[in-house]
């Protein structure tokens, strides 16, 4: 089972809160919507899948607590990046003083920003060219860092600003790097 692409212009143009409204009226269905204004209908991960990722939030989360460097989120959160798509990643996370600078009603809803760091885990409902795009869009919106970890081949592609991709075949950890400082990220919990 793939994502199940909808596309609505030019016939229906959702606004931002138009498309957060009916986010809310469709709760069990995990949608993003690409630049151009297409929906996204994803389809739930599975059991080993939803494990790993909460694994990797919480890897991320026990870090940023104990640095209190930013905001992590999780694959439910929606954000409306800088070139019109909502894009939800797995795991994701900014800055205080980047998230700060939202307001209380932008924080609420799908916060207008590109995320300074993201992971997106690959699923067996994923297709990598999908993820890599993705990742890719990410990056030309200001993602300064992100992971794409493909647990089946064991295989990490990481993405960085203004960079070529670099890919890792099974390491043991990853860096957070500058983004993320201190964040050594231990897989053999997703690569097992």
């Amino acid at each position: 089972m793939t994502a199940l692409v909808i596309n609505l212009r030019p016939t229906i143009e959702l606004t931002d809160d138009e498309f957060y409204k009916f986010c809310q009226q469709n709760p069990d269905l995990r949608i993003e919507t690409t630049a151009t204004g297409a929906l996204i209908i994803m389809p739930p991960t599975g059991g080993e899948s939803g494990q790993r990722n909460a694994d990797l939030t919480i890897d991320i989360g026990l870090w940023n607590r104990q640095t209190e460097l930013g905001v992590v989120f999780d694959s439910s959160t929606v954000f409306k990046l800088p070139n019109g798509a909502n894009r939800s990643p797995d795991v994701s996370w900014i800055k205080n003083d980047r998230w700060q600078s939202l307001s209380i009603e932008q924080q609420k809803k799908f916060p207008p920003i590109a995320p300074d760091f993201v992971i997106e885990l690959r699923s067996e409902t994923d297709e990598l060219s999908d993820l890599q795009e993705k990742m890719q869009e990410y990056m030309t919106n200001g993602v300064r860092l992100g992971w794409l970890i493909d647990p089946k081949i064991k295989q990490v592609m990481i993405y960085r600003l203004d960079q070529p991709v670099e890919i890792q075949q099974s390491p043991a950890t990853l860096s957070g790097e500058t983004v993320l400082p201190g964040l050594v990220l231990d897989l053999s919990r997703i690569f097992r």
